[in-house]
């Protein structure tokens, strides 16, 4: 096989995230603190679950169609449900987002390796990323922090498509924005629902970067599997 095309996921591939039992309480309080600035009236407590609520309810209704609307739009029906109306638009809105973001980052770290690899790889082959994340600005302010957005050919963030892993048409997007054919390229990620079931399903093939001990699935079986990233090198020249 001739790789034309190394396709990345982000998060715990190319930057590593505490898990969200850790992030996902202060980012969230972090938005409902905002919210209580803005001048609505309401306890951590009770926000958290009605956003929960509303993110799950929205997560199991998309579940056959795989769409990733922006985070605006969970943050806006959370507000509605509390009686308040303020549209995906709303400045309170736009503002509630940014806070949960803000303090999501200060959770999300490099992987020590990831330079190194983009720039071994970057002249080499051409190189994307496709990750699921449902606050897309936020994404693209991760890849500038890092230092990692000048190595990719393409970006695509579900919440700016309106499409998340494993949906094909997020892979099938990626390679026609390359010019590559399905059978040339490789989608690296961590998770074998998201990142070898999604790309496996349009043709491409899969490394599985194993961060954590998982239950072994005999139907979902990735090309090759390395457990850090630099290993990654070895891998793609041996397809």
């Amino acid at each position: 096989m001739h790789v034309n095309a190394v396709f990345f996921d982000m998060f715990d591939t190319l930057l590593l995230l505490e898990s969200d039992k850790i992030f996902y309480a202060p980012s969230l309080r972090r938005l409902c603190e905002f919210l209580v600035e803005k001048g609505i009236n309401v306890r951590f407590e009770r926000f958290e679950r009605v956003y929960f609520e509303v993110r799950d309810k929205a997560y199991s209704e998309s579940s056959k169609s795989l769409e990733e609307p922006h985070f605006n739009v969970r943050v806006s029906k959370t507000l509605q449900r509390l009686g308040y109306n303020f549209d995906v638009n709303d400045p309170v809105v736009l503002g509630a987002t940014k806070a949960f973001a803000d303090e999501f980052m200060h959770y999300v770290s490099l992987d020590p390796d990831a330079i190194y690899v983009l720039r071994k790889m970057h002249h080499k082959y051409k190189l994307g990323l496709i990750s699921n994340f449902a606050i897309p600005e936020c994404g693209w302010k991760l890849l500038e922090k890092f230092g990692l957005k000048e190595f990719f050919e393409v970006v695509i963030i579900s919440g700016e498509v309106n499409r998340r892993k494993p949906s094909r048409e997020i892979f099938e997007k990626a390679l026609n924005t390359l010019g590559v054919e399905a059978s040339t390229a490789v989608f690296v990620g961590d998770m074998l629902d998201l990142d070898v079931i999604g790309p496996k399903s349009v043709g491409m093939k899969t490394v599985l970067i194993k961060r954590r001990p998982a239950r072994e699935n005999t139907c979902v079986k990735p090309d090759k599997v390395i457990t850090r990233l630099r290993e990654l090198l070895t891998a793609v020249e041996n397809f």
